[in-house]
């Protein structure tokens, strides 16, 4: 971005801080409130419909997320994916780096389980997911997850993350748990924060001390009345982060590049980069209610984000056919650039109409994203080949409508509550193709054909695919003794593309005891591919992970050359999911709760294996005509698993030293197992030896490249005019598996790392308080790569460790409430 624009930008951020500001200091000044500490006993509104129910009364886990949580979690760069996983033992969000799409769009996991396994929920209406497909990566690979860090830090009141399968409540894709964000509601009064921080580390694989990653953010919002009883919330967000880098010294052994002078000059050189991307955010939103008379209430919010990130990729030698020397004469180092706009708007209309409280919505969801390339080249098209490249555009609208309603019924003594609900919900999904000359095949036939590092999407590629989705729910709660509440849901979802399925939910709640219960439940869930899934194809022009440069596609379930290939119309994923949990409450001061489970996941969607053997090439271009292509992945309902684990969370609050003390333990253990392998399909087979639709690299994925235990201690004193923070993290152990062929298999551990965040903050006025903080103090970093796995030198650390590859980030942090 050029030095006009962004001194354009922050202008234009300082104006409407300024307004917003101008704006709520016309309101009623009031005091700071004191925000209230993640607890088991706040009430919430996910996981039953039931009224006033706290999560300590819930049949079902729920973690509950305050905003002095969120903005003491430490976040880098305000992401709310980062806070949720450094305050929820049971929610994934690593760093990854070199990996396409995630560079630009991180995936996030509960329980172990895919990304796309989990419903995210915003004021209880559904989010949408992004439109990028994730196909580089390792976590997430092949899945267009939900984008949390599109959804601004500084909207939200406070996150309730339902730990249970709940697709009869909400719908599809709960198979993992439901993340509810409930916006700021707050009438009057606002706030202004700025906060900078940078990491601060010594990088052993360089031995060099390094500052990078530096990174601002800011934000402001204001409320006022609205009408007696209604209200509206706004604010604004900025963040920039630069980039970080910790790639090692490149060593470019003969298997990597040829060993000609030119190549051989770049030894001992840092030529990679891994680490994350620079970005720069943008994003407002908006909260709202109006009282309409009889009860009746008008309300809208809605949720705007636009992001720019520039991601990097595999360095390409000077003296190698990925390179025209005349425009190169070093090499080069590709980087992907993706411009991210996301918006979610709903309004509805809620009240009484007879006994019932009523709420009919309309929902809109829309992300689109555009793929470029610079620094690269097609070297197919020699000399005359342009170095930047539009690579492709991808657009997902997901627009609902629902119609909500829930009373009470007094049958004798006790009352019972009824909840009815209908949604339509229209989707639609497509992919745009890129620059002709991103995948154009030049003159130079020696040279691999499109864009390094991301060939475009061709024209034969586009996607345009929609499908409409019809649902009703029923569910019913009751506390049926004075110490037994139950709660049963069903709900019955069409799928224009998929037909109809059946979810149920049975959960339970005995108080066996004053203050001690026992929780169950007891559900099926369902989840349809994604459209991207089902239509999704791209051709690339990249270094596989043996450091050879492979020309390969993914093909949709549709494609001749897939089917050909044994691929198979793809089924819905369908789980069963089963917890038991025990929670206790002992007085004012101490609340914990443990919980158990099992999740069956059938038929569940992934990527195939990468389908490279030696005769592929030949065997596509002799049955379909089509030449060049010499590697191939499909989407495909290849595995059936099981996951268990169990869950703790316990709080001890207590009046020490002239503050309040609050001590909050968190620990998540999960382990996924694979139940059933489906068979390699006879036409596959054909191809040659060793391919297979699943291999130990897909394995690994899903059973262990994830951390299957996490745990947190934290300790937070407060005062009226000090708040003090520590809190000790154990990021559990990670396995990094290669399938380089020929037998030759890689695999490593990544060992657990204990991880150390601080914060104090002081309030030098009831409104205005400065904070320092840092993440991961101690600078941990993972275990270093083997000489099979570190590419040459160029990668010490691998990405998959929750720890991540950054070291120490510290910061410091101003706010001003009034």
């Amino acid at each position: 971005m050029s030095a006009p624009l962004r001194k354009y930008r922050r202008t234009r951020l300082s104006a409407a801080i300024v307004l917003l500001v101008s704006a709520a200091q016309a309101q009623a000044w009031q005091s700071a409130g004191t925000g209230q500490a993640r607890t088991l006993d706040q009430v919430v509104v996910t996981g039953v419909r039931a009224s006033s129910r706290t999560a300590l009364e819930s049949p079902v886990p729920v973690d509950v997320l305050s905003q002095d949580d969120l903005r003491a979690a430490g976040a880098i760069n305000g992401e709310l994916g980062q806070a949720l996983a450094t305050l929820l033992p049971s929610f994934n969000f690593p760093r990854q780096s070199n990996s396409g799409g995630s560079d630009h769009v991180r995936a996030a996991q509960l329980r172990g389980l895919s990304p796309d396994q989990v419903l995210v929920l915003v004021n209880g209406k559904r989010f949408h997911t992004s439109a990028l497909v994730n196909t580089d990566t390792k976590i997430g690979r092949g899945t267009t997850p939900v984008d949390f860090n599109a959804i601004p830090i500084s909207a939200i009141k406070r996150v309730e993350v339902l730990r249970d399968g709940a697709g009869a409540q909400y719908g599809s894709d709960a198979i993992a748990g439901v993340v509810n964000i409930i916006l700021d509601d707050a009438p009057e009064g606002g706030e202004v924060t700025a906060t900078y921080g940078a990491n601060h580390t010594h990088f052993s694989p360089a031995d060099r001390t390094i500052t990078d990653g530096n990174s601002s953010y800011g934000a402001a919002k204001f409320g006022t009345r609205l009408a007696g009883t209604g209200f509206f919330r706004a604010g604004i967000e900025a963040a920039h982060r630069d980039a970080t880098n910790r790639a090692g010294l490149d060593t470019v052994p003969d298997w990597l590049a040829d060993p000609t002078p030119a190549n051989l000059a770049l030894r001992g050189k840092r030529n990679y980069a891994a680490g994350d991307p620079k970005s720069e955010n943008y994003s407002g939103w908006l909260n709202s209610e109006l009282p309409l008379g009889d009860g009746a209430r008008l309300y809208w919010f809605g949720t705007y984000t636009q992001r720019h990130t520039i991601g990097d990729n595999y360095f390409r030698y000077p003296d190698s056919s990925a390179n025209v020397a005349s425009i190169y004469p070093g090499g080069y180092r590709p980087e992907s650039i993706g411009s991210n706009r996301d918006v979610q708007t709903a309004a509805g209309i809620r009240g009484k109409l007879a006994d019932w409280n009523v709420d009919g919505s309309l929902n809109w969801g829309s992300n689109a994203f555009d793929y470029d390339l610079r620094h690269s080249l097609n070297a197919s098209l020699g000399p005359d080949s342009p170095t930047y490249f539009h690579i492709g555009s991808y657009r997902f609208n997901q627009g609902s409508a629902n119609l909500d309603g829930n009373r009470e019924f007094a049958i004798g003594s006790r009352y019972l509550t009824l909840a009815l609900g209908a949604e339509f919900r229209h989707e639609q999904f497509r992919t745009l193709p890129g620059d002709p000359a991103s995948y154009a095949a030049g003159p130079y036939a020696d040279a691999p054909v499109g864009a390094q590092a991301g060939g475009g999407l061709q024209p034969q590629d586009a996607a345009r695919l929609s499908r409409n989705v019809r649902a009703a729910y029923a569910e019913v709660s009751s506390d049926l003794t004075d110490r037994f509440f139950v709660d049963a849901a069903a709900r019955y979802e069409h799928y224009s593309d998929f037909g109809g399925n059946w979810s149920g939910k049975l959960s339970a709640r005995w108080e066996f005891a004053p203050g001690f219960a026992l929780r169950g439940a007891a559900s099926n869930n369902f989840r349809a591919p994604s459209l991207s899934q089902i239509g999704f194809e791209s051709t690339t022009s990249g270094y596989g992970a043996d450091g050879k440069l492979v020309t390969g596609r993914i093909l949709s379930v549709n494609n001749p050359i897939a089917r050909g290939l044994g691929a198979r119309p793809l089924k819905p994923e369908t789980s069963r999911n089963v917890s038991v949990g025990l929670t206790g409450q002992v007085g004012s001061h101490f609340d914990f709760s443990l919980d158990a489970y099992q999740i069956d996941i059938d038929h569940r969607v992934t990527l195939s294996e990468t389908i490279d053997s030696a005769g592929l090439e030949d065997y596509i271009l002799q049955r379909f005509g089509v030449p060049g292509v010499q590697s191939v992945a499909f989407f495909t309902n290849a595995v059936d698993t099981r996951t268990r684990g169990a869950e703790l969370v316990g709080n001890y609050r207590t009046p020490w030293a002239g503050g309040h003390l609050l001590l909050t333990l968190a620990y998540s253990h999960n382990h996924t197992d694979i139940r059933a392998v489906r068979a390699t399909p006879p036409e596959l087979e054909a191809t040659g030896a060793g391919n297979v639709l699943f291999g130990d690299e897909e394995r690994n994925t899903l059973v262990d490249a994830a951390p299957r235990q996490r745990g947190s201690f934290s300790a937070n004193w407060s005062n009226r005019r000090w708040s003090l923070l520590g809190r000790v993290t154990r990021q559990g152990s990670t396995v990094r598996v290669f399938d380089f062929g020929g037998g030759f298999e890689p695999r490593q551990t990544y060992a657990a790392r204990w991880q150390l965040d601080a914060e104090a903050e002081l309030h030098l006025t009831p409104r205005f308080s400065v904070a320092l903080g840092g993440y991961n103090l101690t600078n941990q970093y993972p275990t270093r790569s083997n000489d099979d796995i570190n590419y040459a030198g160029n990668f010490p650390y691998d990405v998959i460790s929750p720890i991540g590859v950054n070291g120490a980030y510290w910061y410091g942090r101003a706010r001003y409430t009034f």
